[in-house]
């Protein structure tokens, strides 16, 4: 077997719940974003393999990601992500000697309000939340640092949205959660605009000797407005550390780990 098809299938066994958006480094499904809001003073650091294909066309080759994020509130998330940038062969904007190599990297804030809280007033009320990805690269041409989700600039991971989130119980077994979102922007090469739909499970068995194994597992399924796509989320270490990967549009594969620290 190849050392790229080794790797492969060792991240597909090794990372099977917290959630995580990877390419955004932010809390929510796959690519989809959720409700869902981590603890209060929750601190994450991450990094992930990004296919080609799970990314804005400004990538046309694989990338990586490293991200930091922080819920500043209850009802509160902020995130700084960095996606690497390759200079590509004959450009003219990087030097020869760095051609073929990472030498450069696109920033990126992200933001996410809850507006209710699951079950605020009444039993099956659903979470609330507003959010945005890349939303301080300005455009070109703009005088503003506001991303105005126009079709050019620097803005590439640029998105607004609305999500829902409502989970369901079943005793002994495990959580089932239910998500429902819309996004927008106006970019030519990430075109956003239509609602996403999603589930996760995550198993919290209370007998049976696999239980300490397999209650860090999320099975995770969604449909992100562009793409359908599975995965996995394994939790270690009382929810410290996470692996996770996906196989977008059922055929490209990513994965990442990131890491929390409670700071209170």
């Amino acid at each position: 077997m190849a050392k790229k098809e080794f790797l492969c299938v060792l991240m597909l066994i090794t990372t099977l719940c917290a959630q995580a958006q990877f390419p955004y480094g932010t809390t929510g499904l796959l690519h989809m974003p959720t409700a869902d809001m981590q603890k209060d003073k929750t601190f994450m650091f991450g990094g992930s393999f990004l296919n080609k294909n799970v990314t804005p066309n400004y990538w046309s080759y694989n990338t990586y990601n490293y991200y930091i994020n922080i819920t500043l509130l209850p009802f509160l998330e902020v995130g700084y992500t960095c996606t690497l940038n390759k200079a590509l062969s004959g450009s003219t904007y990087y030097p020869k000697f760095v051609w073929g190599k990472y030498c450069n990297q696109d920033r990126q804030f992200s933001i996410r309000l809850r507006i209710l809280k699951e079950e605020q007033f009444w039993k099956y009320m659903p979470a609330i939340v507003l959010g945005g990805n890349d939303v301080t690269t300005n455009d070109y041409g703009s005088e503003n640092h506001i991303s105005t989700v126009e079709s050019e600039g620097n803005g590439h991971w640029n998105r607004y949205y609305i999500a829902m989130t409502k989970h369901t119980i079943y005793n002994n077994i495990g959580t089932l959660g239910i998500h429902i979102a819309y996004l927008y922007n106006k970019r030519e090469d990430y075109h956003i605009n239509g609602p996403a739909i999603g589930g996760n499970f995550r198993f919290s068995l209370q007998e049976g000797n696999l239980k300490k194994v397999i209650n860090g597992l999320n099975l995770i399924a969604e449909y992100d407005s562009k793409t359908f796509n599975t995965g996995f989320k394994y939790s270690l270490w009382k929810d410290h550390i996470n692996f996770i990967t996906e196989l977008n549009n059922f055929n490209y594969l990513s994965g990442g780990i990131y890491f929390k620290v409670y700071l209170k």
